[in-house]
């Protein structure tokens, strides 16, 4: 036999297992990631409607809006995970980092007169050197007491901008971007997709980072630092240099996502420096899956959806129309936002990002005792 036809024998052999179920799944499973980031960015070409889902066709302005917080609050619990699910720290202060990406941009703007790229990059450097100077006070304690030291912190900042000092923060009624100033393709209806592929980049960008940076040896080590801290002191490392790295790499995505909010909303409100900010964002890391690769994102996404869907649900003739017993409680956002969260808490334990493994597993029937490299790579990527 030539080698000419050994290589077609091989060459047919390898395409024959590269069809089969098994092998079929696993390249789904890779490819699926860069198919959705194609679809979502072809999204304001489409005028499909998704009735429920979106009050008009997909690329319209008000639904491409809607799909840009999405992102935006999907990446922004992405990077909070790095803190809760890969290093194991509990901070109620995030939304300090990200409110002052978009005040200190902002107010450079407006009272500095600096170009916006510079106003941009000014700001996300100030919350970073925040995100650095208070994570250095924080991390000297551990456990609920670093989770009081950042609550106290976020509530000094929100505080702070109340007050509105000097006319700098505009106190309750936050303060508007002035429009002459920021780029003229990331203003008005007309470049509303412009901000949504802004807000795309913004989520890719942030996965990016996160995803190499748990893969690093740095990742490792948070990783030890959330299972047995002490045990990391035993090896001869300082856990207080990594537990600062992590904070400082969220505290500035955080600050960047500030930056991309200021864009999309067209102004800063005070809202984002409350620490009910920050526990919306705990709520979306624990809706989706703490600690894997992509519930975070996930839950963000559907947590902002449901925000600003069951908003409109609760405030519908429809519901105006029920009984009081039912009207009173589903005319409460809050409320509804509450049974969602319960409902999935107690249904699928470890969030949206289980799911994928629950209904293979399901198929699957009983199966025999799971093996430690199984149970690591379901921990890491929600899936079997």
């Amino acid at each position: 036999m030539s080698t000419a036809t050994e290589t077609h024998q091989r060459t047919g052999e390898d395409r024959t297992a590269a069809r089969a179920p098994g092998n079929t799944a696993r390249l789904l499973r890779r490819r699926w990631p860069a198919a959705a980031l194609l679809v979502l960015a072809l999204a304001p070409f489409s005028a499909l409607p998704l009735p429920g889902l979106l009050d008009g066709p997909l690329g319209s302005p008000g639904s491409l809006q809607l799909l840009a917080t999405c992102l935006l609050f999907g990446a922004l619990a992405t990077g909070y995970d790095l803190l809760l699910g890969r290093t194991g720290l509990l901070s109620f202060g995030h939304a300090l980092y990200f409110a002052a990406g978009s005040y200190a941009t902002n107010t450079l703007l407006l009272e500095a007169g600096l170009p916006f790229a510079v106003s941009a990059l000014l700001g996300v450097c100030c919350g970073i050197v925040l995100a650095l100077v208070l994570g250095s006070v924080s991390l000297r304690v551990t456990g609920i007491g670093f989770s009081m030291v950042t609550l106290a912190f976020a509530q000094a900042g929100s505080i702070l901008v109340s007050r509105n000092p000097g006319g700098l923060t505009g106190g309750e009624e936050g303060r508007a971007a002035p429009a002459e100033l920021l780029p003229s393709g990331l203003v008005g209806i007309e470049n509303t997709a412009n901000l949504y592929w802004l807000a795309l980049a913004y989520l890719v960008l942030t996965l990016a980072v996160v995803h190499r940076a748990v893969n690093s040896p740095t990742g490792r080590v948070w990783e030890g630092i959330k299972e047995n801290e002490r045990r990391v002191e035993v090896l001869g490392l300082k856990p207080y240099g990594f537990k600062l790295t992590a904070f400082v790499l969220a505290g500035a995505l955080a600050a960047l996502g500030g930056l991309v909010h200021l864009l999309l909303t067209g102004g800063s409100t005070p809202q984002t420096t409350t620490s009910d900010f920050t526990l919306s964002l705990l709520v979306m890391v624990v809706l989706g899956g703490s600690g894997t690769r992509w519930g975070p994102m996930a839950g963000g996404i559907l947590y902002t959806w449901a925000d600003h869907r069951l908003g409109d649900l609760a405030g519908s003739g429809a519901v105006a129309e029920l009984p009081a017993v039912l009207r009173v409680p589903l005319s409460q956002p809050l409320f509804l936002l509450g049974v969602l969260f319960v409902a999935v808490v107690h249904l699928l334990p470890g969030g949206l990002a289980r799911l994928p493994s629950r209904l293979a597993a399901a198929r699957r029937g009983p199966a025999g005792p799971e093996t430690p490299a199984k149970s690591k790579s379901r921990k890491e990527n929600g899936r079997p």
